[in-house]
């Protein structure tokens, strides 16, 4: 898992989104925000929605709300998506059940930015 889009990525340097996404840069991961209004977050190009990355995505990682996973799965198939994240708070089983079907990594509310600290320290 090397390239990570982050969906809902905000500009807001106090928002779970952009220091859980400032984390991943620092451990070396390659990440696309996705964000509708701004053109570079944390010196990346910001696209509006997954299919516009005209790079293969290992991972998305979504801090929105959990209906919005019914609007992207589509584009998980499209992108080859191997690994689906839904942070802290995000629950969508019918998601989740969509993923397992389509052999996609699912995980909801949890945080990558946790898991992955747990990780190092074990």
């Amino acid at each position: 898992m090397k390239n990570i889009a982050i969906i809902g990525l905000s500009p807001n340097q106090e928002k779970p989104s952009y220091f859980v996404s400032k984390y991943l840069q620092d451990l070396s991961y390659i990440i696309y925000p996705i964000y509708p209004k701004e053109d570079f977050i944390l010196n990346e190009k910001v696209y509006r929605n997954l299919s516009e990355i005209p790079f293969e995505i290992d991972t998305v990682v979504m801090f929105r709300k959990a209906s919005y996973a019914n609007e992207i799965f589509e584009d998980l198939l499209a992108k080859n998506v191997k690994n689906f994240w839904m942070q802290l708070g995000i629950i969508n089983d019918e998601i989740m059940q969509k993923c397992k079907k389509f052999g996609i990594n699912c995980v909801q509310d949890r945080c990558i930015k946790i898991e992955l600290d747990k990780k190092g320290k074990s």
